[in-house]
């Protein structure tokens, strides 16, 4: 598919071939519309110890059809679906605030967007790299728009087919091109995570492979860990039990703070793949050890 890529730089660090894996907490649309929420998803965040924060942009009106954001639905914002979008969307203003507030907090941050515009609006920030959603891995006007600013690609591959994978990476690009392994339900079910995909998507693609998850509980995307993922991002928010669509498939405060934790002692403990005795085993050796029969047998 393309020319190997090791690793890719992203805000100044590398991504994949052997790198410190990246945490990331996307934020999303879990501020609920409300800058000061945002502000305590993004410190919450840093004091778990995530390298970078997420939040997704969209121009409601080109996004969605006249028709789905005229459906009723209700929420805290009005009647209607549309209502709902608008609510949720941030502007110019609070995304210079959330921008001033990373770089205070020195935490990179970045965004999906979801449409060319979207793009265009996100370029004044000069953010470090474009994530991709699932949704749109087969939009492949958006993705070329992206590819146009020249800057790092995150594509998650959620409810995606290898077929249409293989689209994506052939449109894209392999330079720069970060792959996510993702199932695309909120929550998913640990049956449909499917971690193996993880290598899958290195052996085909050559370019390094992150997990995005949604699951309940840690233990998966600690595994992913170990089976090379080169990027975890989870979904943070300060209580699961808050209104929001995102809320029940996210990780409060408290839980990113071990899945860091986690994700560093997994990669500590895969080591190197040498198999050695390491000198505190030694003393064990001599202690426990009745007798080297193959030492016996050469003497």
């Amino acid at each position: 598919m393309g020319k190997r890529v090791e690793q890719v730089e992203i805000a100044g660090r590398a991504v994949g071939g052997g790198a410190p894996c990246v945490v990331i907490a996307e934020i999303g649309i879990n501020h609920n519309g409300d800058l000061g929420l945002a502000r305590k998803l993004v410190a919450a965040s840093v004091t778990a110890g995530c390298d970078a924060v997420k939040f997704q942009k969209r121009t409601v009106d080109v996004v969605y059809s006249a028709d789905e954001l005229a459906r009723p639905r209700e929420s805290p914002f009005g009647a209607t679906n549309g209502d709902l979008k608008r609510g949720l969307e941030f502007g110019g203003p609070e995304f210079e605030a959330i921008d001033e507030y990373c770089r205070m907090l020195d935490s990179w941050w970045f965004a999906s967007c979801w449409d060319e515009g979207s793009v265009d609006f996100m370029e004044q920030f000069d953010p470090p790299c474009y994530k991709i959603a699932s949704a749109s891995l087969t939009d492949d006007a958006l993705l070329r728009h992206h590819r146009k600013y020249g800057r790092p690609i995150i594509l998650s591959t959620g409810m995606s087919d290898l077929d249409e994978i293989d689209h994506a990476v052939e449109v894209l690009g392999t330079d720069d091109l970060v792959l996510m392994h993702a199932t695309s339900t909120y929550p998913s079910q640990p049956e449909e995570l499917n971690l193996r995909a993880i290598v899958t998507l290195q052996e085909r693609y050559g370019v390094p492979v992150g997990y995005s998850g949604h699951e309940v509980g840690l233990a998966a995307s600690v595994a992913a860990v170990a089976l090379g993922a080169c990027m975890i991002e989870r979904h943070i928010t300060l209580d699961r039990a808050m209104w929001g669509s995102d809320q029940a498939a996210s990780v409060e405060p408290a839980g990113f703070a071990r899945l860091v934790k986690d994700v560093r002692a997994v990669e500590t403990a895969l080591g190197d793949g040498v198999k050695v005795v390491y000198d505190s085993e030694i003393p064990i050796k001599e202690k426990l050890r009745r007798v080297d029969t193959r030492r016996a047998a050469s003497a």
